[in-house]
């Protein structure tokens, strides 16, 4: 009976070690939930201020189908600088919301290393009063061989302890794995911060040069519509001018396009992660992969200024600019030409901020910038230029349609065009 005694009390020490957790488990669990209820409450922040984006996206998709004119024009600006604060203040939201999720991660780590270092520390001790008992005791009864039954009821005494410890040993095992599950989100999600602070950056970025965007309109025309629209007709003819001149110069260039080195259909990713296009790629030839002269050269999508782009695939930057520098409004604006690692290169236009540097490794989804309205623009959108990729460069030419002034872009002969939708998912 002593035995049986040695293992209630072996047992009842067991089960101690596991109670003393339950305070810290209740105390933990209300914590995560505050903290959980943080986040739903900024979720359904963020999805109010979607609704007001959403808004701004029909005023201004509504202004876009309206005479140009100085008035729309600054009214675009207005709306614009409203979307990006909202945009802003999303971005806000989703920073707290990530710092929020780290904290529950780290509690949910502290909580299962203290577990883990209880329940090792229990398990190590049963253990080793379990082998002193099973040693001195049980091996001496059965020596003796005196009060077998009682021998007997200690050996299942010590089963039932050691069924106990193997259960806990298997939980250990599986607590170990969510401690490493957990510390992989965390790290997940510290990246996820640093990107989306960065983002926040950008946004403020963009919201002072929509600001200065502005400025300068009004300095240009003197706020007078008479004016603006002497800028629009100056500008549409130095587009037209250079459009053509660029033409003449891109079908001069020699190239054989070789098939066998161009990818199949649908290799590359949307820049976007909404897609709607708003203009395709012109006239096209060869089973409408090739551009044919004095077409569209790429793909239109709609996107609102700040919205983020991504590389299409793994490559390099192969270069990056602002036309308008240079001559304002005539081509690509602020541009990033990419040259992938499958054969193709792409070139993003109109951008409102460039986050890519020439000769930098970029992975698919990357973001290398975000869509604008600079260079020759209706309206705010991404134009995407596709091409074979050896026989893109970027180039610098001087201009005739700005004469004196030199403009360094990407330049392809004109076969060398690619249709973007070809490439891009179907």
């Amino acid at each position: 009976m002593k035995h049986w005694l040695a293992y209630k009390k072996l047992f009842s020490v067991f089960l101690v070690g596991i109670f003393l957790i339950i305070p810290i488990v209740f105390l933990y669990a209300g914590t995560i939930d505050d903290l959980n209820n943080k986040i739903k409450s900024r979720n359904n922040d963020i999805a109010k201020l979607e609704e007001e984006i959403k808004n701004y996206q029909n005023q201004l998709e509504d202004l876009s189908r309206q005479k140009d004119s100085l008035n729309g024009s600054l009214k675009q600006l207005d709306l614009t600088r409203k979307k990006l604060i909202v945009n802003i203040s999303i971005t806000q939201n989703k920073i707290a919301n990530t710092n929020t999720k780290i904290e529950e991660l780290s509690l949910d780590i502290s909580d299962k290393e203290y577990t883990i270092t209880s329940f090792s520390d229990s398990i190590s001790e049963q253990i080793k009063q379990t082998h002193e008992v099973e040693s001195n005791s049980v091996l001496g009864q059965l020596l003796s061989k005196d009060n077998l039954s009682l021998v007997w009821n200690d050996i299942d005494n010590m089963m039932v302890v050691s069924d106990k410890i193997r259960e806990k040993i298997v939980q250990l095992k599986q607590i170990k794995i969510d401690l490493e599950d957990k510390k992989t989100q965390t790290e997940k999600a510290k990246k996820e911060l640093v990107s989306l602070k960065n983002q926040l950056a950008d946004e403020k970025k963009i919201v002072d040069q929509n600001t200065a965007e502005k400025k300068k309109l009004l300095a240009q025309t003197k706020n007078n519509e008479s004016n603006y629209q002497k800028l629009l007709k100056d500008r549409l003819a130095k587009k037209d001018a250079f459009e053509k001149e660029l033409r003449d110069y891109e079908s001069q260039l020699k190239y054989i396009l070789d098939p066998s080195k161009l990818p199949n259909g649908g290799v590359l990713s949307w820049p976007l992660d909404y897609i709607y296009i708003t203009q395709n790629f012109g006239k096209t030839e060869a089973g409408k992969r090739l551009y044919a002269n004095g077409s569209h050269n790429g793909v239109d999508f709609r996107a609102l200024v700040g919205t983020p782009v991504k590389a299409m695939a793994d490559g390099v930057v192969a270069g990056t600019g602002d036309t308008d520098i240079q001559c304002a409004g005539v081509s690509f604006g602020r541009f990033v030409l990419i040259k992938y690692n499958n054969g193709l290169a792409s070139t993003f236009g109109h951008l409102s901020l460039i986050k890519a540097n020439i000769g930098q490794n970029v992975s698919r989804g990357d973001v290398v910038g975000y869509s604008g309205n600079t260079g020759y623009s209706t309206g705010p959108h991404l134009h995407v230029s596709l091409y074979a990729k050896d026989a893109v460069e970027l180039k610098t030419l001087p201009s005739k349609s700005c004469p004196g002034r030199v403009l360094t872009q990407p330049i392809s002969p004109i076969n060398a065009y690619l249709d973007p939708l070809f490439y891009l998912p179907h």
